[in-house]
């Protein structure tokens, strides 16, 4: 495989060496290990990496990659790290436009004004900046000897992979992980990791979110070696019946390597409820059903369930343990309403961007837990990973908090379809645009497949502000067939209502009035209706949040809604005059286009502390407590 440059520039390339998506499960080498949480299996590549960037692809080192580089002349960059906050670049805020409006004028691919003439866009771009990352480590000794993979959690926007001077391959999505094969190609010493990544390619059409527009390796680097035999893909499908309140439990499981016996037994939070054994072919399904009453998962109540899998060689060694919280749980809609275990689900939520003053989207654990401690305590139950797939440890998190998931598809067009305020999709991506449709689907299956364990997601969300089309239909039909367990949402279609019957199984609209909600509860509405977002929190936001929770009491079909937002996105910067730290919003930077203090409008500052907006929430979120 050879790389092309030119694959930044179509949408028809956007994945090459890229190993599938699949369970998000950790696994370890024994119980031990699974009980300290730390894998022998994984070795981090955080760190000091030696970096050089470059304006555009024409200047970048071309020959970087090989082994024999001579890489005297490069800078050093922690990894993961924005760029930008490394010092290079611009920074850069905008909303719903294209940052490069005003600067170059650009159409998306394929479409009715550039239908064959995008060679070239991004790859010959006079500012399009690249960083030349380069690591070089020796391989753990518990790493030795076995297949070798390597995961990138997150990496804006576009990148190539090479391992001692061989290509491994080329990813686009930014916030999905990216891994790929290193075996063919690793030594025990003294390996060459070689990674190019561009802050802009064809992606750049559909990951136009309301944000800073940074690039670089975000999220942690870190390589995961498999034994003899591994379980590649797990599937837990827990289903509960509402009246019995009894539970079946359904296992799809991919192993690869030789053939093995595999442990499984499974726990509620007391008690061993029982245990098999089964064979590790390359695909196995078990049904269970259990004859006990279960303990429903709920945002009062967040119960899991343990499963494990221990994977044994014939004389009963333990090579592999891997173990899965699960809950029960059924979502449906009745009546055109929405029910959590057969009552009426009510969403007290907020939208959320990945977020820290001085790291940007490079969060640590530590904030991560912050901002699940202040939803649960100022009664909000819900969150919209906004608008994209979030570090895994967050999933987790609100499974075991009880917070209610909408799972985010990393897809945006805003600026395709929206301009200058007016709603005008002429070139709109995706669309129906079929040579756009496989970039697409591949997020939506990327998203599935990680989080599918995950009981807080109640919801795959298609994506945020992306207009409509056939290619949103399929996204919507694929998470249909794929998963019964959870519904569809997207808001778009408000706006191509043509396509309400065929994308999104609720009625979502971002800051209608209550007036306009009434009307639509009042005209025989076809689904329950939901806010994605509402109440925008910016200046003096949220005075009238009474309006809309009066709601929930006049009609079962108004099921709540998600505030926008959780946190400001602003940045502490050192004030050249004073020397005192500061925070800084867009176009505070000089940075043009931008949408200036609209990166300002979270419940809490950008520096965690809560805003007086927040009482509101907790007040009005608390009233059916």
């Amino acid at each position: 495989m050879i790389p092309e440059i030119e694959w930044l520039d179509s949408p028809a390339v956007f994945r090459e060496g890229q190993l599938p998506a699949h369970s998000d499960h950790r696994y370890y080498a024994t119980e031990a290990e699974m009980a300290l949480q730390k894998s022998s299996f994984e070795q981090s590549l955080n760190g000091t990496w030696q970096f050089s960037y470059s304006p555009n692809a024409a200047s970048r080192p071309k020959n970087f990659f090989q082994t024999d580089f001579d890489a005297e002349q490069f800078d050093q960059i922690t990894v993961p790290q924005h760029i930008e906050l490394a010092g290079y670049d611009q920074f850069h805020y905008i909303n719903t436009m294209y940052p490069w409006e005003g600067h170059e004028y650009r159409r998306p691919a394929f479409s009715e004004f550039n239908q064959d003439h995008f060679t070239g866009m991004f790859s010959a771009a006079e500012y399009n900046p690249v960083g030349s990352y380069l690591q070089h480590f020796d391989l753990d000794p518990a790493l030795q000897n076995k297949r070798v993979i390597i995961r990138f959690s997150g990496v804006e926007q576009a990148m190539y992979v090479w391992l001692n001077g061989h290509f491994l391959g080329y990813a686009e999505d930014s916030f999905t992980p990216s891994e790929f094969d290193l075996t063919p190609y690793l030594k025990a010493e003294d390996n060459h990791l070689a990674v190019e990544v561009h802050k802009r390619s064809s992606a750049a059409f559909i990951e136009d979110q309301d944000f800073f527009r940074f690039f670089g390796i975000f999220r942690d680097v870190t390589l995961l070696a498999q034994p003899e035999t591994h379980l590649d893909d797990l599937w837990v499908i827990p289903e509960y019946d509402v009246n019995q309140q009894t539970g079946q439990l359904n296992l799809q499981l991919h192993f690869s390597g030789a053939t093995r016996r595999v442990r499984v037994t499974f726990k509620d939070q007391e008690n061993l409820l029982f245990s098999d054994e089964l064979t590790s072919a390359p695909t196995v399904e078990q049904h269970y059903d259990l004859e006990q009453p279960v303990v429903a998962w709920q945002n009062e109540r967040p119960y899991l369930y343990t499963l494990q899998l221990e994977i044994m060689t014939d004389e009963g060694q333990v090579i592999e343990v891997i173990q899965q919280l699960f809950g029960f749980r059924k979502i449906e809609i009745k009546d055109r309403v929405m029910l959590l275990n057969g009552e009426r689900l009510i969403i007290n939520g907020v939208n959320r961007h990945e977020w820290n003053p001085k790291t940007g989207r490079t969060i640590s654990d530590a904030d991560e837990a912050w901002d699940v401690d202040a939803m649960l305590r100022n009664n909000i139950n819900a969150v919209r990973t906004s608008h994209y797939p979030d570090r895994l440890s967050f999933y987790d998190r609100c499974d075991q908090a009880g917070i209610y998931m909408m799972a985010e598809t990393n897809l945006e067009s805003h600026g395709s379809w929206q301009k200058m305020g007016a709603v005008e999709p002429s070139w709109n991506v995706p669309g129906s645009m079929n040579e756009w449709e496989p970039a697409v689907l591949d997020r939506a299956k990327s998203n599935f497949e990680l989080f599918k364990n995950h009981p807080s997601v109640l919801f795959w969300s298609l994506g945020n502000e992306s207009y409509a089309g056939s290619v949103l239909e399929k996204m919507n039909a694929y998470y249909k067939q794929r998963d019964a367990t959870r519904l569809v949402h997207y808001e778009g279609v408000f706006r191509a209502t043509e396509y309400k019957d065929t994308i999104s199984d609720v009625e979502s609209r971002m800051y209608a009035t209550p007036d306009e909600i009434k009307a639509y509860l009042d005209n025989s509405p076809k689904k329950p209706f939901i806010l994605c977002e509402y109440m925008h929190d910016m200046g003096n936001s949220l005075g009238g949040m009474k309006s809309y929770i009066d709601l929930l009491q006049q009609y079962e079909s108004y099921q709540g809604g998600f505030i926008w937002d959780f946190i400001d996105q602003g940045l502490l910067v050192e004030d050249p005059v004073t020397g005192q730290s500061e925070l800084r919003y867009g176009g505070d930077f000089d940075d043009r286009p931008s949408d200036y203090e609209f990166s300002g409008d979270g419940l809490v500052f950008a520096t965690r502390e809560e805003k007086p907006a927040m009482q509101e929430v907790k007040y009005y979120y608390g009233t059916d407590k």
